[in-house]
């Protein structure tokens, strides 16, 4: 599946995190293995994650104390869902202290996380935190657990979600995407239903098929934040454990026709990068337009996405 030559590659030291999630995902090392411990203790202080953690104000937030969101994607909220990609987690203070911010200043009416004005709850948002606090280690936390069930309780009843409003969206995958890191034993009645009707949203598509063919989502990005292409939809399928669903083929297609002769993938663009109605708001109002932020350049091979790539493949047995 992988050749030696793009396992060395990221294995390499400099980027400690690609180097543990590589180790975990690809390699299937435990947790416990010592030179698992030994390079996830390196995260924070070697690489993307200690660069970022390099600008982070000592009160805990990125650019703008009082406002964790703007600018996008630069501020507290985008650094943060970055961070939790990276393999960090709460047993570092700095970043228990920056998600206690985060969620203090984000939180909802009904006790959760993902509050944009005067706490009401937003889909997307919501999606994002609660994927991000999983990963960096608030499973138990009952925000994170209020956030899930108003997901679940917030879903389309014919599957999907739909971060403004305007009907179920492929683009409105963050609802789905934090129940891919909770075991299926701890899902109620009401969170594997909407995870079952949202995926079978997904897989009806064939995780493209709605309107007119958008370019973006066939081109791979990170940092992905709230956008969506078919990188996005392939892993977050499989990882709820959709690896032998016919209706994948089209997305692992091009995953494969994408892969470069020396066997990795390159980095096709960074957020934010769109087409059609998107395209055009920016284009008349340039002040909500957002920054750009990335760890790697691109047009170049990418250890992000050849690792998500590879991980895909990895869960699917190919």
């Amino acid at each position: 599946m992988v050749s030696k030559k793009v396992l060395h590659w990221l294995l390499e030291p400099e980027q400690p995190a690609v180097r543990y999630r590589t180790l975990t995902q690809l390699l299937d090392r435990p947790e416990s293995d010592s030179e698992v411990r030994e390079t996830k203790d390196r995260i924070p202080t070697q690489g993307w994650a200690a660069e970022i953690l390099s600008g982070r104000h000592p009160e805990g937030w990125w650019v703008d104390g009082k406002s964790l969101y703007w600018p996008k994607y630069l501020s507290t909220n985008w650094m943060l869902l970055v961070l939790s990609d990276l393999g960090l987690t709460r047993d570092i203070p700095e970043i228990r202290a920056s998600c206690e911010r985060w969620m203090g200043r984000m939180g909802t009416k009904e006790g959760g996380v993902g509050g944009i004005s005067k706490g009401t709850s937003h889909l997307c948002t919501a999606g994002n935190m609660a994927r991000a606090l999983l990963r960096f280690g608030y499973g138990d936390d009952a925000r994170v657990w209020t956030t899930l069930e108003w997901l679940a309780t917030h879903a389309d009843p014919k599957g999907g979600w739909s971060c403004y409003g305007s009907g179920r969206n492929l683009d409105s995958w963050e609802g789905l995407s934090p129940f891919a890191l909770v075991p299926k034993s701890r899902w109620n009645a009401g969170m594997t239903l909407a995870v079952e009707r949202g995926a079978e949203f997904f897989l009806q598509r064939e995780l493209y098929r709605q309107g007119d063919r958008y370019a973006p989502w066939f081109r791979f990005h990170y940092p992905n934040h709230y956008y969506y292409d078919l990188l996005v939809g392939l892993d977050l399928l499989t990882a709820l454990g959709y690896t032998d669903d016919p209706r994948l083929r089209v997305g692992l297609a091009l995953l494969k026709k994408k892969r470069r002769p020396d066997g990795r993938w390159n980095l096709d663009a960074l957020h934010p990068d769109a087409a059609g109605g998107v395209a055009a708001f920016w284009k008349a109002h340039p002040r909500d337009r957002p920054t750009p932020f990335g760890l790697e350049e691109p047009g170049k091979p990418s250890k992000m996405i050849t690792l998500t790539a590879l991980t895909i493949l990895h869960r699917i047995g190919s």
